[in-house]
Parts: structure tokens; C-alpha cells; sequence
């Protein structure tokens, strides 16, 4: 399974690495490929290493204004003009989803293949881990979006929200008929 991680390039401290790299060795271990933003630094560079050193395999989107800070040695690396056909891309060669702890950059990944799944543009599972409660507030303001008539789905049928990196990863391979 190519499985996309939008996530932080910020160098964080352990209560955001461990999981992060908890949930990397079970991509690499499942003999999963990690999709991501292609980047050798902060958790992107933890995350990569990760999977890396458990046996799974590298596809890395960067962008042109962010190339210098590419990861070597991926097993594939795709440079997108801008950020939006960076996302594009990274959905596109993935059949999954799990958005970490990041920014506003993050945010934006995260919204957008929600909006796609709100719309019936895909149908790839999305698991939001809400590592050391850093998504509470805004798993809050999906359920009151939900509440009040905002989605017209159910927000179960949009995204998964998993507090620990073997819920998430146990919730994509039974998505996808794995497990």
C-alpha cells in the first residue's frame, strides 16, 4: 500500500517523534511505501528514516522552491512546480492517508482530501492520529461542523481518528483489505 503521510518538516520533541517513528517502522515492517513531501528534515526526516530502516520503500514529492532540502537516496523522487501539484500528486500515487501533527501546511493537505472525500472525488481511507491530543480541538470542530449540518456525509465516513500509531495503521490495512 502507498500510504500518504502529510506531516511537519519542524524538528519537534519526543512526545511528536516517538509515535511518528513508531508509525514509520509499522509502514516499513508491513512492506508498505511511504508517500510524503520528500523532505530530509524535522519529522518529515524522522518518518522517512523510519520506514527506511524497516524495509519499506520511499516516494518523496517535493517541490521546486523546497529541492535543496530533498531527501537523497529515496526510491523515487517527483519535483512538482508548485504546491498545489505537489498535492495533487501526492494523492494521486497514494491509497491512503494519515495526516500527523504539523502547521498550517498540514492543515491544508489534511482539508483538502477531506473536501475530496466530502465530494466523492475518492474514496482512499483517512486516518487523522491525534498524537498526545494535538488534533482535540479540531476533531471538536468537525463534530460541531457535523452537528450543525456542515457535511453532508457523516464525519465517520470522511476520516478515522486514531490515538496511537498501530490503531491507524491496523484501520488503512483493513480499509484496504490487508489485514
Amino acid at each position: 500500500m502507498n500510504i500518504c503521510v502529510f506531516l511537519s518538516a519542524a524538528d519537534l520533541d519526543d512526545r511528536y517523534t516517538r509515535p511518528a517513528r513508531e508509525f514509520a517502522k509499522l509502514i516499513g515492517k508491513g512492506g508498505h511505501t511511504l508517500v510524503w513531501g520528500g523532505s530530509d528534515v524535522g519529522l518529515m526526516k524522522v518518518v522517512a528514516d523510519g520506514v527506511q530502516e524497516a524495509g519499506g520503500r520511499l516516494l518523496g514529492v517535493s517541490v521546486e522552491f523546497l529541492a535543496a532540502k530533498a531527501r537523497p537516496g529515496t526510491d523515487e523522487m517527483v519535483i512538482a512546480r508548485d504546491l498545489a501539484e505537489r498535492k495533487r500528486l501526492l494523492l494521486e500515487k497514494a491509497d491512503a492517508v494519515v495526516i500527523m501533527v504539523g502547521g498550517t501546511g498540514t492543515l491544508d493537505e489534511a482539508t483538502e482530501i477531506l473536501e475530496l472525500k466530502k465530494h466523492g472525488h475518492t474514496d482512499k481511507p483517512v486516518v487523522l492520529l491525534n498524537t498526545a491530543g494535538f488534533y482535540d480541538g479540531l476533531k471538536e470542530q468537525f463534530r460541531r461542523m457535523e452537528d450543525e449540518g456542515f457535511l453532508p456525509r457523516p464525519l465517520t465516513d470522511l476520516v478515522f481518528f486514531a490515538e496511537e500509531p498501530v490503531g491507524a495503521m491496523a484501520y488503512l490495512e483493513e480499509s484496504r483489505g490487508i489485514a
